[in-house]
């Protein structure tokens, strides 16, 4: 097969040249790494990449395939992929297809072939920025324009992209409970884990009012990850800060970790680099008991707004910075993390919030 140039072009100018993988043609968003060594179609398939350009920091990818089960979504959701060596061939018997194939059929363009290891100390040093990948264009000088054009994230939102435009139920009519979730980007096993737990969960769309997903007669709400800056969300803000007055039990993974606290008057901001991985060490500072956790996010709840109100309290921190992991309100059955406990292939460390989730509904 005959390979075919691709180019990468940092806002800051900084420049790639490697080989074409995936879609021929021409892609920009926010540029971020991920850790991960194993997981990469989980990865690709989570709506929370929508709008970034994914750097892969293992070596290899694609050497596994793709299997039909390992999604968290309909389709890939980054815009783009970089990696070091990318595997055309897979390995693995009970996989269906190759990973190239797959970026084909969902139009994602990548670039292999290139030092990701020189790219990620970049990303840390300097923050995360803007860039554009191209296998059709290769005047750099041309590039460069275009990656100037590109919207920052910073006030972006994207989870009316991702949502469901439509509400549907997963579970069974005899569950011994019932969710209503509000979808800014779930991933799929959020949904299963309520499932594998007596539940059965109507997943509502990103503008659902508190009356609308109360029709469901719900014992509990989730609000779900999702891609984007949280502070754009105003209407979504006013929604879930209705949602926690109505005194059902709430959980909220990332974006809905982010949601929650702004609608109580905290407040969130964009890190340098985000968290993206799953190796990342969290303490429960209510049990004092270590997990290691997957995270994916490139916003974050102020530590210093925590105190803007008494009734809210940090309850997990992230052991590496000492960001904010993790809030509960001290008064009714709601909390929420900034990882995810529903991670596949894993870490599950986390999975016990689940199980929180049911008792708080319980009670």
């Amino acid at each position: 097969m005959t390979k075919k140039t691709a180019i990468l072009v940092l806002a800051d100018g900084t420049t790639f040249k490697g080989t074409a993988i995936g879609k021929i043609g021409t892609t920009t968003g926010e540029i971020a790494f991920n850790t991960s060594m194993t997981g990469y179609q989980e990865v690709f398939t989570d709506p929370s990449y929508t709008g970034q350009i994914l750097t892969m920091a293992s070596s290899h990818i694609g050497n596994y395939g793709v299997h039909p089960t390992e999604i968290e979504s309909d389709s890939m959701k980054i815009a783009g992929l970089i990696t070091k060596k990318f595997s055309n061939g897979f390995s693995r018997d009970s996989a269906n297809d190759s990973l190239q194939n797959f970026m084909e059929r969902d139009g994602v363009v990548g670039i292999s072939d290139i030092d990701t290891r020189a790219l990620v100390r970049i990303i840390r040093d300097r923050g995360a920025q803007n860039c554009i990948i191209s296998s059709e264009i290769l005047d750099v000088d041309e590039l460069k324009e275009l990656v100037k054009k590109v919207p920052s994230m910073d006030g972006l939102e994207l989870s009316s992209k991702v949502s469901t435009k439509e509400s549907y139920i997963s579970g069974t009519d005899d569950a011994n409970f019932k969710v209503a979730l509000l979808d800014l980007g779930v991933k799929n096993n959020i949904i299963n884990c309520l499932v594998e737990r007596g539940c059965q969960v109507k997943v509502f769309p990103v503008d659902s009012t508190l009356e609308q997903m109360k029709s469901f007669n719900p014992n509990g709400i989730m609000l779900s990850n999702g891609p984007g800056d949280p502070s754009a969300m105003n209407n979504v803000i006013a929604n879930v800060a209705e949602m926690v007055d109505s005194q059902i039990p709430i959980f909220g993974i990332c974006l809905g970790h982010q949601v929650l606290a702004l609608s109580q008057g905290l407040k969130t901001e964009k890190m340098h680099n985000g968290h993206r991985g799953v190796n990342h060490p969290i303490k429960n500072l209510i049990t004092g008991k270590g997990e290691i956790t997957s995270q994916n996010h490139g916003f974050v709840v102020s530590k210093d707004s925590i105190s803007l109100n008494s009734n809210i309290e940090m309850t997990h921190v992230h052991l590496n910075d000492d960001t904010v992991a993790g809030i509960g309100l001290k008064d009714r059955n709601v909390f929420s993390v900034q990882y995810h406990p529903e991670a596949s292939a894993g870490p599950h460390d986390s999975r016990y919030l689940f199980d929180q989730f049911i008792d708080n509904m319980k009670s």
